[in-house]
């Protein structure tokens, strides 16, 4: 590894691609600290601290909704407008069509910015409704027709600022822009949560805390090896002979991958976990005792920690990374390509067999990669019934996606310095 970041450090130009990430993820800190201006921070800061549902939201945000800042939503409308459009090629012809070329998938990535801005606009207005409704101190004062819409242009404005700036990161090759600015946002919390569990440290929870060390480890390293995991099926190029010249006979194999799914399933499971307890908050407000009975029974029983909520999280998670698969993967198409090149599995016929056989094994290796995310998501709660300590908790998702990008960012700089290699730098 010291010998791997010698090299790194010794290519000028790959020296300076990190150094200008590192340069955009600071930018992405200070832009985060900067408040809209009208806020109580205080009375904000202690409304999330109150909140679990805001304090999960929180995370992704890399804690730009707490301090309400120019970038409060983070990327969230971005990575809302992306997976709307990745459902939306998968159903509409001319868009599938659009996405087999390379300028037509450019226009699919405009489209998606565009969408962006509605989508951070309303949720940017429904946050700010919601922190005017369920809040009992005041958060915002003198909220005015032209406060809404000043806030809400530099909230969509904070926003596209984010995607510019993660798009200049991918254009650098270190990794996915986007992938990089959720990571930073969930590291940037890691130093404070430290410093506070260091502050209010009792030296009788040290077996605890060792424990709890084991297990981050552990849970570390089960998550590298199942994102990592992939079932490769055999494949067998056809020999031709065109003259006096052989091709083909070759062989290589098909990469089916345990987790295809990634962090969407565990994204749209948190999206429709948390949307009843948003409404219950609302409902809080009214006077009819029935109404208020129905609040207070959602929040109990939607809160983080709680039976409902953990099982209910399990299910949609496990539910969603088998459609997300389904919209993704589609073996028809890969028997298809495969027959076209003169490919074939070993013991199964082309065509329709080949494309049955891929269904099947998908179907075996979503279950493996929907159980692991599903335990993944809900690896908070049960470290909070082991460790009967609700600040020792590991997020499976926040340490999902860490591990994802380093994974990915650590790949991007081999191929970087594999292709050096080859040019003879």
């Amino acid at each position: 590894m010291l010998k791997k970041i010698i090299q790194v450090w010794k290519i000028k130009e790959l020296r300076n691609k990190i150094f200008f990430v590192l340069g955009i993820l600071i930018i992405f800190r200070i832009a985060a600290q900067i408040p809209i201006s009208g806020v109580n921070v205080n009375a904000l800061k202690n409304y999330f601290s109150n909140n679990q549902f805001l304090g999960l939201i929180n995370i992704f945000t890399g804690g730009g909704m707490s301090n309400f800042s120019v970038v409060m939503l983070g990327i969230g409308p971005y990575i809302t407008s992306s997976i709307i459009f990745q459902l939306l090629t998968m159903i509409i012809p001319s868009l599938e069509e659009m996405n087999k070329e390379e300028a037509g998938r450019q226009k699919i990535n405009q489209y998606t910015r565009i969408a962006t801005v509605p989508l951070a606009a309303l949720q940017a207005y429904g946050m700010i409704a919601l922190l005017q409704k369920t809040s009992r101190v005041p958060i915002i004062t003198n909220l005015t027709l032209w406060k809404y819409f000043t806030m809400i242009s530099t909230i969509v404005a904070g926003t596209m600022f984010l995607v510019w700036l993660g798009e200049l990161i991918t254009e650098k090759k270190i990794g996915n822009g986007i992938s990089i600015m959720i990571f930073a946002g969930i590291v940037a919390g890691i130093p404070m949560s430290v410093a506070q569990k260091i502050a209010t440290f009792d030296p009788t929870q040290i077996t605890t805390l060792i424990s709890f060390i084991v297990i981050a480890i552990i849970t570390t390293t089960f998550i590298v090896y199942i994102t990592e995991g992939q079932r490769n099926i055999p494949v067998s190029y056809a020999r031709q002979v065109r003259g006096m010249k052989t091709y083909g006979g070759t062989e290589s194999y098909l990469p089916l991958k345990v987790n295809q799914a990634g962090m969407i399933p565990i994204i749209f499971a948190i999206s429709i976990i948390m949307f009843p307890p948003m409404i219950a908050q609302f409902m809080l407000r009214f006077h009819s005792q029935w109404i208020l009975n129905l609040a207070n029974f959602i929040i109990d029983n939607f809160r983080p920690g709680s039976l409902t909520y953990g099982v209910l999280y399990f299910i949609l998670v496990v539910a969603f990374t088998y459609f997300y698969t389904a919209i993704i993967f589609h073996p028809n198409q890969i028997a298809e390509n495969l027959q076209k090149q003169g490919a074939f599995i070993p013991g199964i016929r082309p065509g329709k067999m080949t494309e049955e056989f891929l269904a099947k094994t998908m179907h075996r290796i979503v279950f493996t990669g929907a159980l692991f995310l599903g335990l993944v998501a809900i690896l908070p709660l049960i470290l909070q019934y082991i460790t009967k300590d609700p600040t020792l908790t590991i997020s499976g998702a926040s340490l999902l996606i860490v591990v994802g990008v380093v994974i990915e960012i650590i790949k991007q700089i081999d191929s970087q310095l594999t292709m050096r290699d080859y040019e003879g730098f």
